[in-house]
């Protein structure tokens, strides 16, 4: 009777019937249909959100801790419903950024969107992200430069897509930053499963017994997964919700050459460290928010 529960299990498995467990050791083969729509890490923006004035005081304070320049400031609609916000891009070394004050009240579901991804083709993105089980909660709308969509993926991940009507031309990052990106263990294998094949990324790492003190929790493991695409880095960080302040607001990781110095230099632009540097999984790392309200991870190699 054991041999034939064996058996049959392992007949439900294959069928679909019932779900092996979650493993990312190797990533899901690519469906040679499926369009590979990411230009690049630099062209992939994390949306920030900021009052109006504060504007130029974050702007200014994320330049003097990344080094960097920025794009012209200007007032726009970028939502398919009538609004109007200050808005300017700032390039780093280590990630670029879109900035946006609200001059009015931002439309629903604006400011949900962690990120913004240039895309090839708007329409086979869109088309792309459904089939591998996004949600599009912003169908594609025009802006003054191009087109640009909201989709959702498992566990309320929301990101842009965009693309412009010319062809941006950035330069190339010195080092690129992680999406951070923090779900239930039940959401974990859709939402992994699901970016890759998006994406035509890979699972480079699958920690099952993380260190803890990387969500602070020291003393404790939690699940760790990392995914690298046309896209860039994702991090993604499983746990039970049971996170103190400000652990699951960083929304973006940023690697510079050297953790301390640029400290330095971001609390000596009005930035506080919110969590004081820590090693772990061969990086030095810390939390900081800048003037407007903004939280980011910075992290360098332990060896540096």
């Amino acid at each position: 009777m054991k041999a034939f529960r064996s058996v049959l299990l392992a007949l439900m498995v294959a069928g679909g019937l019932v779900t092996a467990p979650a493993s990312f050791a190797k990533p899901p083969v690519m469906e040679s249909e499926t369009p590979s729509v990411a230009v690049g890490a630099q062209y992939d923006t994390t949306h920030v959100y900021v009052a109006p004035e504060d504007f130029d005081r974050f702007t200014d304070s994320f330049v003097a801790t990344f080094g960097g320049s920025k794009s012209k400031q200007g007032v726009f609609q970028v939502t398919p419903t009538p609004s109007q916000t200050m808005s300017q891009l700032v390039f780093t070394p280590s990630g670029t950024i879109s900035v946006f004050g609200f001059k009015t009240p931002v439309p629903y579901p604006f400011g949900s969107e962690r990120t913004g991804y240039l895309v090839t083709d708007m329409d086979a993105a869109v088309k792309a992200a459904r089939a591998h089980g996004a949600d599009v909660i912003v169908d594609t709308f025009p802006d003054p430069v191009g087109r640009d969509a909201i989709i959702s993926w498992a566990d309320g991940v929301n990101m842009q897509l965009y693309w412009h009507n010319a062809a941006p031309h950035y330069d190339a990052l010195k080092t690129v930053p992680e999406n951070r990106v923090y779900v239930s263990p039940k959401s974990l294998h859709k939402l992994v499963h699901d970016f890759v094949k998006f994406s035509h990324g890979k699972v480079v790492s699958d920690d099952a017994k993380a260190p803890g003190i990387e969500i602070g929790r020291p003393g404790e493991t939690y699940r760790r997964v990392r995914i690298e695409s046309g896209f860039g880095k994702m991090t993604v960080l499983v746990t039970d919700g049971h996170l103190p302040y400000p652990f699951g607001h960083e929304t973006t990781g940023y690697e510079v050459a050297n953790l301390d110095e640029t400290l330095q230099k971001a609390q000596a632009a009005g930035v506080k460290v919110l969590v004081a540097p820590f090693s772990s999984d061969g990086r030095n790392a810390a939390i900081v928010q800048f003037p407007g309200g903004y939280i980011a991870e910075i992290h360098a190699s332990a060896a540096q």
